[in-house]
């Protein structure tokens, strides 16, 4: 069983069909794998009603008609971006009051088909709720036992620190993990990464952060950059292209060469045992696709080859 790796299941159920997301996550469970993380948004662009649930409903269908694996997984989705008017995001994105929060949490329930999820995340922030309302909505929700952990995904370190703070001062729980796009490649500076959100990457000020804040967990989207390492028709975009992407990419290829592996394969062994460890969540197609992620974080790294992916700059 590994907690290293999360599979991402945004396109089940619109990209992906039945037959391919039920085979996708057959194996997972087989391979040990443990964490599931969805949204309540997925996948909205994808889907022609232009309204998500339908990754949610796929998952559900599927621990329906697997008995007893609902205790063999850990389900993590997310609140706040779909939207309440189809073709019309962000700007009617449901966000992070209150009452989205409670609405959004028994929507996924009910299309998950359980009655709690492990965590439950914040998927970006609300400015036009106080983040106090929001703090105390998803607090409850772990008081209720409806949620075992919390998280924000996109959040600015600044938010996510106030955010806490407001959870402690009122005895409440707050959230333990944040999740960001990160990858081995850096985009340049002042720009970000042309991902489906389009929010940005993991800083230095994250990282610091989380340095210092042993309680917090790191999960990373898009950590393969949708092929971009390995896959010539799914080239790297725009922010990559500058000096160190070419100096990055020459110490993975050597250390890929050394392990036997491949550039992916060492990108997620690099991030899993980093400091701060990151839980990679990997988009598949294929079983093969994910057996080739298992095998990334299953890869030992040398402290010598892990030096010189860190200094490559």
């Amino acid at each position: 069983m590994t907690e290293k790796l999360a599979l991402g299941a945004m396109l089940f159920g619109t990209a992906q069909d039945e037959r391919r997301s039920f085979e996708i996550l057959d194996r997972f469970v087989d391979a040990g794998g443990v964490w599931i993380d969805t949204a309540n948004c997925y996948a909205f662009w994808a889907d022609p009603s232009g309204f998500g649930g339908k990754s949610e409903e796929m998952i559900g269908r599927w621990l329906a008609r697997r008995p007893g694996v609902r205790d063999r997984v850990r389900i993590s989705t997310k609140v706040g971006c779909e939207p309440t008017e189809a073709g019309r995001f962000p700007e009617t994105a449901e966000g992070l009051s209150a009452r989205a929060v409670k609405s959004g949490i028994e929507d996924s329930l009910r299309r998950l088909g359980t009655d709690h999820v492990e965590l439950y995340w914040a998927h970006m922030p609300d400015p036009a709720t106080p983040l106090e309302e929001t703090v105390a909505a998803f607090g409850d929700l772990v008081s209720a036992g409806t949620v075992g952990r919390l998280g924000c995904s996109n959040y600015p370190v600044w938010q996510v620190d106030r955010a806490r703070r407001i959870a402690r001062d009122h005895g409440g729980a707050g959230f333990t993990a944040v999740q960001l796009q990160r990858s081995y490649l850096q985009p340049r500076p002042g720009t970000r990464p042309n991902v489906s959100h389009r929010f940005g990457a993991v800083s230095d000020e994250v990282l610091y952060y989380l340095e210092h804040h042993s309680d917090m967990a790191l999960w990373a989207y898009t950590p393969l950059l949708s092929g971009g390492y390995t896959r010539a028709d799914k080239p790297l975009p725009q922010e990559y292209d500058h000096p160190g992407t070419v100096r990055r990419l020459a110490v993975l290829d050597e250390v890929a060469a050394e392990t036997g592996t491949n550039r992916n394969r060492v990108v997620l062994a690099w991030l899993t045992g980093g400091n701060p460890a990151a839980t990679p969540i990997v988009g598949v197609s294929s079983v093969e696709q994910l057996d080739e992620a298992f095998a990334g974080v299953a890869l030992e790294l040398t402290a010598h080859q892990r030096e010189r992916l860190d200094s490559a700059v």
